[in-house]
C-alpha cells in the first residue's frame, strides 16, 4: 500500500505535495515510470477512490498528459510467477538506493508467499497473495543510530498483478485504508497514527512519474524506540506494478531528512521498472 497528492487530501498537504516534484528530479527526468508494505483486500469501490484523489482507472482526465509514462514493450511485461519474481529481483531497492549508511536488516526480505493485509480491527495481518497477484517482496532496510540520531527503518515493496486493473485496485483500497484506520498497529510494539494520505494521478500537481501516486504521512510509535516520530510511506502504480517505500523515524531524524531518504529508493525502483519494461531502442 502507499498515498500521495496536491489537492485532493485530508492533511499535511503542505509537505506531501512536493514530494512529486522530488521524485521527478531524483530521476532526471530518465527513461522509466518508475513502502508501508502492505495493500489489502478490503475493496474500496471506483466511486470512494475516484472522492478521495485517484480515478477510477489510476490515469488522469484525457489530455492531462502526452502519452504514457512508460512505452511499454508487451514481450517484457511478465506473464508468469517466474518471470515477475525475476522482474522484481532487478528492479527493487537494495541498501545502496537510500543513500550511505544503509543496511539490510534482518529478516532482510519478506516471503513471496506472503502478503499484509489490514483488518478491520485495523492490525496489520500477513496473508496469502489472492490469485490476481503474479509474485510481490518486501525488503527492509535500516540507518544504524549513530551521531545522537536514533535507528531510521526502511523498507521497500514492488509487486506484480496479473492486470494493470489489479494494481489499480490496490492503490484505491490503500487510500480506503488510511480513511478508515487513521491509527493502525503494523506488529506487535509498533503502530502509526495520526495518518494522513494525499493521492495524484498522472497529470495532477507536476505528477508525470507514475501512473498513479500515493503518500502518506503520520506518526510512529514503537515499543523499543519510543516516539512520536515522524512517519512517512510512498506508493505508485505503473501499469500492472505497484512499488512503495515506508520510512519511520528515530529520535533526531527531521521530516525533510526522512523524505529524501524515502525519495531515493522510490526514484530507484521507478527507473530500474522503466528500463526493465520499455521499448528498446
Amino acid at each position: 500500500m502507499a498515498r500521495g497528492g496536491p489537492v485532493r487530501t485530508w492533511r499535511g498537504y503542505g509537505v506531501l505535495a512536493a514530494v512529486p516534484l522530488l521524485l521527478a528530479t531524483a530521476c532526471g527526468g530518465g527513461g522509466g515510470g518508475p513502502a508501508k508494505t502492505s495493500p489489502s483486500a478490503t475493496g474500496a469501490t471506483a466511486t470512494g477512490a475516484t472522492a478521495t484523489g485517484a480515478t477510477a482507472t489510476g490515469r488522469a482526465a484525457p489530455g492531462a498528459t502526452d502519452g504514457p509514462v512508460v512505452d511499454a514493450d508487451p514481450a517484457r511485461l511478465p506473464a508468469t510467477r517466474k518471470a515477475a519474481l525475476a522482474l522484481i529481483g532487478k528492479a527493487i531497492a537494495g541498501p545502496d538506493d537510500f543513500g550511505p549508511g544503509v543496511v539490510a536488516r534482518t529478516p532482510y526480505e519478506s516471503g513471496p508467499d506472503t502478503w499484509p493485509v489490514l483488518g478491520t480491527d485495523c492490525v496489520w495481518q500477513q496473508r496469502p497473495p489472492g490469485q490476481g497477484i503474479l509474485a510481490t517482496l518486501a525488503r527492509s532496510f535500516e540507518i544504524p543510530a549513530a551521531r545522537g540520531k536514533g535507528p531510521l527503518r526502511l523498507a521497500a515493496v514492488m509487486t506484480v498483478h496479473r492486470a494493470d486493473d489489479g494494481a489499480r485496485w490496490e492503490m484505491a483500497e490503500s487510500l480506503e485504508e488510511t480513511m478508515r484506520c487513521p491509527t493502525q498497529q503494523l506488529r506487535q510494539g509498533e503502530s502509526i497514527s495520526g495518518v494522513g494520505a494525499t493521492a495524484l494521478a498522472l497529470g495532477e500537481g507536476g505528477q508525470v512519474t507514475s501512473d498513479d501516486s500515493l503518500m502518506e504521512d503520520g506518526q510512529y510509535r514503537s515499543a523499543e524506540l519510543g516516539g512520536p516520530y515522524p512517519y512517512v510511506w510512498m506508493q505508485s502504480q505503473t501499469l500492472r506494478f505497484t512499488y512503495a517505500v515506508t520510512a519511520r523515524g528515530g529520535e533526531g531524524w527531521a521530516r525533510g531528512e526522512i523524505d529524501e531518504v524515502a525519495v531515493r529508493g522510490q526514484a530507484a525502483m521507478m527507473n530500474r521498472l522503466g528500463a526493465a519494461i520499455g521499448r528498446k531502442g
